[in-house]
């Protein structure tokens, strides 16, 4: 070979070097930034033009599917009663990622990307059909659902209702809603008008008020601090402990009063169960000092309050589902932990976490952690993966859990008898929390279980900015929930 064939054949060599790198790098080390570029149009012609799978209620109702279209895209996202399921599907968009619901933490399987479906993906490839993505099988209850929702109406709120042995959501409502079909719209200009019309303001309804918006909890709180008690082997249900109709509390002038007389006690004292049943707020801002700050702190922690919480997938299947952490402070003077002992100042809760608080005291003390999908199946049925119960926390003994769920039915029995259900022991606790800086507003709560004596279902509600006390607010709506969930 002559010098001029040696340069030549090196000259060739190096060019396919350069080229294989070339594609090494694009297809391999890029793709992923290509892909996910807001310039690329086949990206998203890609996405859109695979068939994404349904989103299903625990009785098979279809929440959210793709349709086949007459336009270039190929595929059309379906919401079915898209306000009533908003919370828990988010949404689809053409010019938005989805980045809330389970569209965003089953992304990965809804789009058919998603490791667990390799197999599936080779298969399409080989015979020359469509890949298609899985289905997820939701713990949602259509019924209750629809009966949260329709109660809740224009109000502020949030409902939750939680399967006690497993930590199953049978419910999650947040209104005022929004209908994911106005965002799913193949006319992105109408897509971004949507979008940002929603989105605009704190009060924005894509935000999911079960989850990801904080509230004063109130006189629920007080199940927390009462559990504390119990656990120190101190306190029983019959205990009496510091009251009277008003409370100085610590190192300022501020007095503290009751809602009702009977929360005052005699001679300035209340049993346990008196305080936690006419919900008295000078007991539990004395009893939360007395315990101290580490006892009611570890308390609400062990019951999740610091903690954000994973409700659904994992980074290989999207971005997860996630709970705002609920707040308790860690250290604070005597006058604020006395009002954070009654749900004010700086106690701050979820519907969520309050729903688990009652979940919890519905189960011995053992807190689940709360899950939205059942199972994930490919396009061929075959089960994917199921989802197992798992205990997040034994947070206090069942003697405990006992005790509190005597003094919760008593919430009932006694003072809030419009809660009762005929044939059903409920057991619960009501909260009207102060709003705002001249507290002219009130945000009102409900906790609670049953069969009190058998528990399958807990439950908690939240209507914010009422005129109204939380056992009528939003009383009414747990009753009314708890009915549907037990067929009364």
């Amino acid at each position: 070979m002559n010098k001029y064939l040696r340069q030549l054949f090196t000259a060739v060599i190096a060019l396919f070097v350069v080229l294989g790198l070339s594609s090494t790098i694009i297809m391999a080390i890029s793709s992923s930034t290509l892909n996910n570029d807001s310039r690329n149009a086949r990206a998203l012609y890609h996405q859109l033009g695979a068939y994404r799978g349904a989103i299903l209620a625990s009785d098979g109702t279809v929440m959210a599917q793709s349709e086949p279209v007459n336009d270039a895209f190929k595929y059309q996202r379906t919401y079915s009663n898209g306000p009533l399921y908003a919370p828990v599907t988010g949404f689809f968009s053409i010019n938005q990622t989805a980045d809330r619901g389970l569209e965003a933490s089953r992304s990965m399987l809804l789009s058919g990307e998603a490791d667990s479906l390799i197999w599936q993906r080779a298969k399409a490839m080989l015979t020359g059909s469509a890949n298609q993505g899985a289905s997820i099988e939701t713990s949602i209850n259509p019924k209750i659902q629809q009966v949260a929702y329709d109660q809740l109406g224009t109000r502020d709120g949030a409902a939750v209702a939680i399967e006690v042995k497993t930590g199953r959501i049978l419910a999650m409502v947040s209104t005022p809603s929004y209908d994911p079909n106005q965002l799913a719209t193949h006319d992105s200009d109408a897509a971004t008008k949507t979008y940002n019309e929603l989105a605009a303001g704190g009060d924005s309804p894509l935000i999911n008020r079960a989850t990801s918006q904080l509230y004063p909890p109130g006189s629920t709180f007080k199940t927390i601090v009462a559990s504390a008690a119990l656990e120190t082997g101190d306190y029983q249900t019959d205990t009496q402990i510091p009251a009277g109709s008003s409370y100085t509390l610590p190192g300022t002038n501020t007095q503290l009063p009751n809602a009702v007389y009977q929360a005052n006690g005699t001679d300035g004292k209340i049993s346990l169960q008196d305080a936690i049943t006419w919900s008295s707020n000078t007991a539990f801002a004395q009893l939360g000092v007395a315990l101290g700050q580490d006892k009611v702190s570890d308390m609400a922690t062990k019951l999740g309050f610091g903690s954000t919480i994973t409700i659904d997938g994992t980074e290989n299947t999207g971005t997860p589902m996630t709970a705002t952490a609920s707040t308790f402070p860690s250290s604070s003077t005597a006058d604020k932990l006395a009002l954070a002992s009654i749900g004010q100042g700086d106690t701050t809760a979820t519907p969520l976490q309050m729903a688990m608080v009652a979940q919890a005291i519905a189960n011995d003390g053992k807190l689940m952690r709360p899950t939205l999908v059942d199972r994930v199946r490919a396009s061929d049925l075959t089960v994917l993966s199921e989802t197992k119960s798992q205990v997040m926390a034994e947070a206090f003994n069942k003697d405990t859990a006992d005790k509190l769920t005597t003094m919760m039915e008593s919430v009932v029995t006694k003072a809030n008898p419009t809660l009762a259900i005929n044939g059903i022991s409920v057991a619960a606790k009501t909260g009207t929390a102060q709003i705002g800086t001249d507290n002219s507003s009130i945000d009102g709560w409900v906790i609670g279980f049953a069969p009190a004596d058998d528990p399958q279902i807990a439950v908690a509600v939240l209507v914010h900015n009422t005129d109204l006390y939380g056992s009528f607010a939003a009383g009414p709506i747990m009753r009314a929930m708890i009915q549907e969930a037990l067929q009364q």
